[in-house]
């Protein structure tokens, strides 16, 4: 009898063990899938509310653990700092931008769209654009030639129609030399 018991009892230890590892296994796998669910609906922001549709980029920016969020206020530092280039936004200019962040998906009110509003009041630190810059340089560094002249070519168009957006008298000289100098800056962040 002794014996019977001891085969039942270690009948139930083996079968606790093997539901404890098939549990731990279980919640491994439901931890990829969430994590696999995680990683295609942050493409999916990327794609349906940045407008990105290279997937290059958006495997770059979510391999690099880019938040959307992140994203848009640093798409629009470019857009910033041109503005900014010659000592004073614009009222044109401001328009422009805000037209930009909305086009992006900034909600007003966001915390992003706050932050924009603030960095369009009050010159941001020359910090922001070097941090920029540095975010640039490894995210090109992820990128394949063709998806870096993308990415570029999108910054650069934006950036350069907010200097153009002041204007000028009659569409001469509607671009500063302030502002060329930092849309060479700019172009150069890429190179």
């Amino acid at each position: 009898m002794k014996g019977t018991e001891n085969v039942k009892g270690l009948k139930a230890k083996a079968k606790a063990l093997e539901d404890s590892f098939f549990a731990k296994e279980n919640e491994r796998i439901l931890q990829e899938l969430r994590a696999v669910q995680a990683r295609e609906e942050k493409r999916k922001e990327f794609r349906e509310h940045l407008n990105i549709d290279n997937e290059e980029i958006i495997n770059a920016l979510v391999d690099l653990e880019v938040e959307p969020e992140t994203l848009i206020a640093f798409s629009l530092v470019p857009l910033v700092e041109v503005a900014w280039a010659d000592g004073v936004i614009q009222p044109k200019e401001h328009d422009a931008i805000i037209k930009a962040a909305i086009e992006r998906g900034v909600e007003d009110g966001s915390p992003t769209c706050n932050l924009l509003r603030n960095w369009l009041q009050t010159k941001p630190d020359p910090k922001l654009l070097e941090v920029w810059k540095g975010y640039i340089e490894v995210l090109k560094d992820s990128l394949g030639k063709r998806s870096r002249a993308h990415l570029k070519s999108g910054t650069m168009g934006r950036a350069r129609a907010i200097a153009e957006a002041a204007g000028g008298f009659l569409g001469v000289a509607s671009i500063s030399a302030a502002e060329k100098k930092m849309l060479e800056e700019l172009e150069w962040s890429f190179d």
